[in-house]
């Protein structure tokens, strides 16, 4: 009866006796082995992550599908929804604050000057339209009184840079703006790091509120906002204050150049690091970039894992179920990334393809491979091997419009003079001088 309840090779990352401590920790074991143990359904909530394009009756038929010989029980769907609503959100939620945290790896791109580099921006989920899920999510308004098709929910992350780990996340209603959240995500923040984030969260009582925790903030200002010169720094940057809180302004312009002409652009960023000469000004307009780290983590979760789709839950304890699900795959993908590269010193966690850790670890749940480990314990083990095999390129510096190549319909084509293709780029960062 508990021989389907594995994750193929991720099962190692999240082993038996681990989920067994959390379900008894939670009171969620089973009074009764049931044909469906409570630890069986967890393992199914997340093999539904990696096969979100499928039905739970068929990624039942993928966890045993490699099970041969065995007598397996064949749950009719009312089954297995009755499983997942006798397990709840608890167990799932507490397995996620278990494993949440920056991975352990000794890339140099994780950390800069001794800190480690963490990122906080939102993003917006689509969920089921059911009763129970508008009652707390609603739809987004549009022009001439209608409303979207699905409720939707804003979930803001914090990652960190590099392994784009998961720290902390929550979700909210799409009321629930993304700054209130950061103060929710502050809990997670502690001395020795350092805070990526765009211009949003330049508010002045939050930014007293994220330095309160001891973390350092490179945060986006808007070029607009009257900001007092309190002393110049000898880099071109110069001292300022916010609130109570005393911030070093460093003012840059960038320039992008292509085959097709120079594109210059202003920025303004805020931080509480003082010192210029072991925080020089040019070095932190250069890690700011380091900030759209999260764009592609949620990219990974809305379309590699997701494929675009809505949430299946339709109750808020589901959704609240489901979401947890995903960030706890999300977190065992990435971790098996970092012990993949970690394993080869010098290789940046970005060379490291999610698509192949997916596909492979998708591989593995429907062979039922790897689930238990050899006496010699391979950290790298299929997974790793995979991602090794297929490496990306170093990253190149590009740059191309903001334009999705092919629309999903015809009233969103911008015609055919938008120009959709890619350049290589170099990029020269010209430090303002206030002057005095």
């Amino acid at each position: 009866m508990f021989a389907p309840g594995h994750l193929g090779e991720l099962t190692r990352l999240i082993p038996f006796e681990m989920v067994d401590d959390v379900l008894a920790t939670t009171r969620r074991t089973q009074a009764r082995v049931r044909l469906l143990p409570a630890r069986v359904v967890v393992y199914l909530l997340l093999a539904g992550c990696l096969f979100a394009e499928v039905g739970y009756r068929q990624v039942w038929s993928k966890l045993t599908s490699g099970l041969h010989g065995l007598p397996i029980v064949s749950p009719s769907a009312s089954a297995l929804r009755q499983a997942r609503q006798r397990l709840g959100a608890a167990p799932v939620r507490a397995l996620f604050d278990l494993l949440r945290g920056p991975a352990v790896t000794t890339a140099r791109q994780v950390r800069w000057g001794g800190l480690l580099l963490c990122v906080v921006d939102g993003t917006t989920l689509v969920v089921a339209d059911s009763p129970a899920n508008t009652s707390r999510y609603t739809k987004h308004r549009c022009t001439g009184g209608t409303s979207s098709g699905y409720p939707q929910l804003r979930l803001s992350a914090l990652l960190t840079c590099g392994t784009r780990s998961v720290l902390d996340a929550v979700f909210d209603p799409i009321s629930v703006g993304e700054l209130d959240q950061a103060r929710t995500l502050a809990r997670s923040l502690q001395p020795g790091m350092l805070l990526i984030a765009d211009r949003n969260y330049a508010a002045a009582d939050l930014l007293t509120t994220l330095a309160a925790t001891g973390a350092e903030l490179l945060i986006r200002n808007k070029a607009n906002r009257r900001l007092a010169i309190l002393r110049r720094m000898r880099d071109g940057s110069w001292l300022s204050r916010i609130g109570a809180l005393t911030v070093r302004v460093i003012e840059a312009q960038i320039s992008v150049t292509t085959t097709t002409g120079t594109h210059t652009g202003d920025y303004r960023l805020i931080t509480t690091l003082l010192d210029p000469a072991t925080h020089p000004a040019d070095q932190l307009i250069r890690i700011y970039h380091e900030r759209w780290e999260i764009e592609t983590a949620y990219l990974e979760l809305k379309s590699s894992i997701l494929g675009g789709r809505v949430l299946r839950a339709r109750t808020l304890d589901g959704i609240d179920q489901e979401i947890h699900a995903l960030l706890l795959t999300y977190q065992l993908l990435r971790t098996a990334m970092t012990d993949a590269t970690d394993s080869r010193p010098g290789t940046d966690p970005d060379r490291a393809s999610f698509t192949t850790a997916l596909n492979t670890a998708r591989d593995q749940v429907v062979h039922a491979a790897g689930v238990i480990a050899d006496t010699v314990i391979d950290l790298v083990g299929v997974i790793g091997a995979h991602i090794l095999n297929d490496l990306l390129p170093d990253r190149r510096i590009r740059t191309k419009t903001r334009m999705i190549k092919r629309s999903n319909s015809k009233y969103q084509a911008r015609g055919p003079n938008i120009d959709r293709r890619s350049y290589q780029a170099t990029i020269s960062i010209n430090i303002i001088d206030p002057g005095p």
